[in-house]
């Protein structure tokens, strides 16, 4: 506990001094952590579906994207005469650029994410006589207004970064943004409800970013799955120079 009021006392002092800096510094890092959270949960499941193919192993079932592994690694013609016999048992590299991406957004949104915060609590102050409503109607402000730009910022942002042009910023918002925004509703109002009626201004985005750990994380691997999908459905070029992203 002493550790954890020292880290508080040192946050508030950073803060005090520098806050949108010390805003930035914290989202990129809990988004840099979100991102490894997302990577080692996409590791584990792709050794588990190389490890057992479909039809095989434990709890077998026709997962398409088992199938789609199991089909890529039948039709490698180095499958048989690998460098590593083992490597079906490694987990794909950690993508160091995917990190620094999510890390660079949470580091770019956090001034934003901090005008936001104050806007509301200007708009609507909460006092000891009225404290309920006002945090209300930051949630409804917050959940209409900001979630939504802020969702499709993040796939137009991600997919910009990743190389993809207009055509694959509408591809990635036509088949991903309702999805997600709805999964925002099912989680964010109730995390906003407890974030402006019981947290100090200097802890908001700080606690929106704790928890919202989950939240990146989810949004990595939605991320990842449509990239993927979209390099497996997509026809091949005549160049002989592929390379797979």
């Amino acid at each position: 506990m002493s550790i954890l009021a020292r880290l508080t006392s040192r946050f508030n002092q950073f803060y005090d001094e520098r806050p949108v800096l010390t805003m930035m510094v914290t989202n990129a890092v809990l988004g840099g952590v979100a991102d490894t959270v997302a990577q080692s949960i996409t590791a584990v499941r792709q050794r588990a579906l190389r490890k057992y193919p479909p039809g095989r192993g434990p709890n077998a079932h026709d997962d398409p994207v088992a199938y789609e592994i199991h089909e890529l690694d039948r039709k490698n013609p180095l499958n048989g005469q690998d460098l590593i016999p083992e490597s079906r048992d490694l987990p794909p590299p950690f993508d160091f650029e995917r990190l620094t991406r999510f890390m660079a957004y949470g580091f770019c949104m956090a001034p934003l994410q901090f005008k936001w915060f104050g806007f509301l609590e200007r708009m609507f102050p909460i006092t000891k006589t009225s404290a309920y409503l006002p945090a209300l109607k930051r949630v409804a402000f917050d959940q209409l207004i900001f979630a939504p730009l802020g969702l499709g910022c993040f796939f137009t942002a991600m997919t910009l970064a990743e190389g993809g042009g207009k055509r694959g910023v509408y591809d990635k918002m036509r088949d991903m943004y309702v999805p997600t925004l709805k999964a925002n509703y099912i989680l964010w109002p109730a995390v906003q409800v407890i974030n402006f009626r019981l947290m100090p201004v200097s802890l908001q985005l700080p606690f929106v970013s704790t928890v919202g750990i989950a939240w990146t994380a989810y949004l990595s691997l939605t991320n990842a799955a449509e990239d993927a999908q979209q390099t497996t459905t997509r026809p091949a070029p005549a160049s002989p120079n592929i390379r797979l992203a």
